[in-house]
């Protein structure tokens, strides 16, 4: 009797040992009260959020309803679980607790739809194989090394014709930016974000890491990013929107490297949706985490593997614009883009030098699926920041950078062509690259010339005349087509003047079945012909 005794105690206690501690992301299957929210839609969102969606003729749907109360409770209060974050957009919560506790919520709710571990083993789905690498993060931000010098921004504004768009009176006055970052001290205090300050460009903020109000605190590396944009010291820096308004969210923990931080990336996103926010900036990107079991596989940078990235997806859908760092990694073992950087919808940026020559740190593309990222480039090298550490603007390398000079330069062009679609704006933008039909793995379309797109919408004559639009372009199967003629014959001919296929008025055409390369997109009227160059992927 004594004996199994023992042994049933040891059973116990070697469980007890090895109890396996887990993240992981449960779905729910619905939301019950959908309904009441949908006939209410300023109970989920400000009306200026309401509005941005009716300009671009987006309709409000089950993703922009909250999470149900009831079940967020139910898996709140379960034993052995903690509730981290949560996500309307994914009808999701973020818990922890050891798995056989995890594994038990589908049996205990039906509410549930399913369960993904953070441990992609775990899943009922294969896991991916992975291929080895180093952990490159050791210090989330070591590639950015920040001199006192005493410069001016000159060059990094004027690289993208920014300077173009601010002489013309499109300084991002009117325009709401979030900036999702790992913090912010000195944005309340330092003179450089004065001019914010006095101004009421700071329109709120929250520290998701922390649940904490107060934003002004955390690694400065959000300091740096937001003055790229919105810092201004007279006869010494400015940023590429200096006018524009202005969310700070922290939801990067710089003391760990865990998934739970695409949650809380989430959850900013899905508030800077709720106020109304234009562009969305990123300097932050997913691959490798402390716990390497949770890491991600160049194969998972596919725009649909990672959870951030879909939910990625989601805020374009609502909109919004989504500026994002392509990552440091193209000395690295680890050389591509990382989450979100690879969703198809986000506009990923890279990184030149002051003489347009590519950074050898920028990360490289494509996504796995073969999709061109980074699609545009910014200067990312020796790019001039304030930092609340220095009086005057000091140097800082990274895409960290580039993202957040290239962000303002958007919010400066959306502002003057208010009418455009978020998908619009991103496509002009690329098209007015330099390597637009010469793309490569990191060099993206390259460079973009902000007044070049100025003038293509302000003077080319088949926007004015007849509002013709493609999008996008290049394109991998679907190309939209938007004009203000009611009726016409659309034409897709190769560069041999074959016809490959012809169709009535229609606001899409798919090109999935055509080898890649260029085609011509005919648009014919019983006056008017009109040619446009697309490519496909």
């Amino acid at each position: 009797m004594k004996k199994l005794l023992l042994t049933i105690t040891i059973v116990i206690y070697n469980s007890i040992c090895y109890s396996q501690i887990e993240d992981a992301w449960v779905f729910f299957k619905d939301k019950p009260d959908a309904n009441s929210y949908l006939s209410n839609p300023l109970l989920m969102l400000s009306q200026r959020s309401i509005d941005r969606r009716n300009t671009q003729n987006i309709a409000i749907d089950t993703k922009d309803v909250p999470v149900d109360q009831y079940y967020y409770t139910q898996i709140k209060n379960s034993a052995n679980i903690e509730v981290l974050a949560k996500s309307k957009w994914m009808n999701s919560v973020y818990v922890r607790g050891e798995q056989t506790v995890i594994d038990g919520l589908s049996n205990t709710f039906t509410f549930i739809e399913k369960i993904d571990y953070a441990n992609k083993s775990l899943n009922s789905k294969p896991a991916t194989k992975k291929e080895s690498k180093t952990l490159v993060y050791q210090n989330k931000f070591e590639n950015i090394e920040t001199d006192f010098n005493y410069g001016v921004a000159e060059n990094q504004v004027t690289m993208l014709k920014s300077d173009f768009l601010h002489q013309n009176g499109f300084t991002g006055d009117g325009m709401y930016i979030a900036v999702i970052d790992a913090g912010f001290p000195g944005v309340d205090t330092h003179d450089g974000f004065k001019r914010l300050r006095d101004n009421n460009k700071i329109l709120g903020g929250y520290d998701f890491v922390n649940r904490t109000p107060n934003f002004y605190t955390g690694h400065n590396h959000g300091t740096l990013v937001l003055s790229d944009i919105g810092g201004y010291i007279e006869n010494s820096f400015v940023g590429t929107a200096p006018d524009a308004s202005f969310y700070l969210f922290i939801t990067e923990n710089v003391n760990k490297e865990e998934p739970l931080e695409e949650s809380l990336w989430v959850e900013a996103a899905e508030r800077a949706d709720s106020l109304g926010v234009d562009i969305i900036n990123t300097s932050l990107g997913y691959s490798v985490f402390d716990n390497a079991s949770y890491s991600y596989s160049y194969q998972d940078m596919n725009g649909e593997s990672t959870y951030i990235s879909r939910a990625a997806e989601i805020g374009v859908s609502r909109g919004m614009i989504l500026v994002n760092s392509a990552g440091n990694s193209g000395n690295s073992a680890w050389k591509y883009i990382t989450a979100p950087a690879d969703a198809p919808s986000v506009l990923t940026v890279g990184a030149v030098n002051a003489n347009e020559n590519i950074a050898s740190f920028s990360s490289f593309g494509p996504t796995f699926d073969g999709r061109i990222k980074p699609e545009v480039l910014a200067q990312g090298q020796s790019t001039y920041v304030i930092s609340n550490n220095f009086a005057n603007p000091s140097i800082s390398s990274g895409t960290s950078f580039s993202s957040p000079v290239m962000a303002g330069a958007v919010a400066c062009f959306w502002q003057a062509f208010p009418t455009y679609t978020n998908m619009e704006i991103m496509q002009r933008i690329k098209e007015s690259a330099d390597r637009y039909n010469t793309p490569t793995d990191q060099h993206g379309y390259g460079i973009p010339n902000f007044e070049q797109a100025y003038m293509v919408l302000s003077n080319d004559a088949d926007v004015i005349k007849n509002d013709l639009q493609i999008f996008p372009n290049p394109a991998k199967d679907i190309v939209n087509i938007h004009s203000n003629i009611r009726e016409f014959d659309i034409t897709v001919i190769n560069l041999q003047g074959e016809i490959i296929d012809k169709k009535k008025t229609t606001k899409s055409i798919n090109i999935d079945n055509l080898a890649q390369g260029m085609y011509i997109l005919q648009l014919e009227t019983d006056d008017n012909v009109q040619r446009k160059k697309i490519i496909k992927l």
